[in-house]
């Protein structure tokens, strides 16, 4: 069995793929000083066959350049299409993922250092939000068809046209008279929520409330998160076996999802409507997406297979039928 030398210790962004690790390939903690500054940061950087490699999972706010010089490959969660800092030839996009719970596996693989090597406070940061996260589980056929939506999210300052077409998903879903709708926007702690007052909707969902009522909903909007990073929501909805409705990505895929098939593409928000009538009234159609959006997310999603793609990548380059 293959082993993957672990070189620093990520913080919870990076839980998934020290899952997809940890159940692929034999993990080693080999950490090294060089690495220590990237410690509890949303890199996970390790070693295999003798080849260094990066995940980054952070918002698309550009490639960290020393770690690109040192890495073989750097695989970058939101691979953002128009900017160069991600158009270097060592930069490899990843599949749609999410955290979840590997608090046992955290714990016993990283030791002492955890206290030696995080602060107090950093330390207890990430005790609780892994704690707070549902554990993976490769679910089996959930779907479902129904009148029930679900949406909740917050507003962010710097991503108006975000805010917008989410707004405007509330809206539509709100006053359809066939659709039974549940969320809204959480209210923002400076009381400023840009004009979305009627949007509101006073209940905050824990994680895992939150990935319950999502896996009830009709459609799941894939909305854009900041600076168009991928949602974490995505995977967890194609898992569901969720019908996803989505806007184009900004970010690169090593194979994209084909519209109808595993997702439904959208490209203007004056579209919900037709969206939500069709998938009421054409049961058929919407569980050919929905199913379809599990089926890859099956194939190229689960921690096992993004490992897989991962080191694969990086010992033998980037598999056939794959964007590299």
């Amino acid at each position: 069995m293959l082993q993957v030398e672990i070189l620093s210790i990520p913080n919870f962004y990076s839980s998934y793929y020290l899952l997809g690790f940890n159940n692929s390939f034999k993990l080693k903690y080999s950490p090294e000083k060089e690495f220590e500054k990237f410690n509890n940061r949303g890199f996970i950087i390790f070693r295999c066959e003798g080849k260094i490699g990066v995940i980054d999972n952070h918002d698309p706010v550009g490639v960290n350049q020393e770690l690109y010089q040192v890495a073989d490959l750097y695989f970058a969660t939101n691979k953002l299409l128009d900017q160069d800092s991600y158009n270097q030839p060592k930069v490899k996009p990843l599949f749609p993922h999410y955290p979840v719970n590997i608090l046992p596996l955290y714990l016993r693989f990283f030791g002492f250092d955890l206290i030696r090597k995080l602060s107090p406070k950093d330390l207890a940061r990430e005790i609780y939000v892994l704690r707070s996260r549902p554990k993976f589980v490769r679910e089996g056929d959930r779907y479902k068809h129904g009148n029930y939506v679900f949406f909740s999210g917050s507003t962010w300052k710097k991503e108006p046209w975000a805010n917008k077409i989410r707004a405007e998903f509330i809206r539509a879903c709100k006053q359809h008279p066939e659709i039974e709708f549940e969320g809204g926007f959480i209210p923002r702690s400076d009381g400023d929520n840009f004009g979305f007052d009627d949007e509101l909707n006073k209940v905050k969902y824990p994680p895992k409330k939150f990935s319950e009522l999502s896996a009830k909903s009709l459609v799941s909007l894939n909305n854009p998160a900041v600076l168009g990073a991928v949602s974490w929501r995505l995977a967890e909805y194609w898992n569901f076996s969720s019908f996803v409705l989505s806007f184009p990505f900004a970010i690169d895929l090593p194979v994209f999802p084909i519209h109808e098939e595993n997702i439904h593409f959208i490209d203007n928000s004056t579209e919900y409507k037709s969206v939500l009538d069709k998938v009421l009234h054409n049961p058929e159609y919407h569980e050919q997406v929905s199913k379809g959006g599990k089926a890859y997310f099956d194939k190229y999603c689960t921690p096992e297979a993004q490992a897989k793609y991962v080191i694969e990548s990086l010992i033998n380059g980037i598999p056939k039928g794959m964007v590299g």
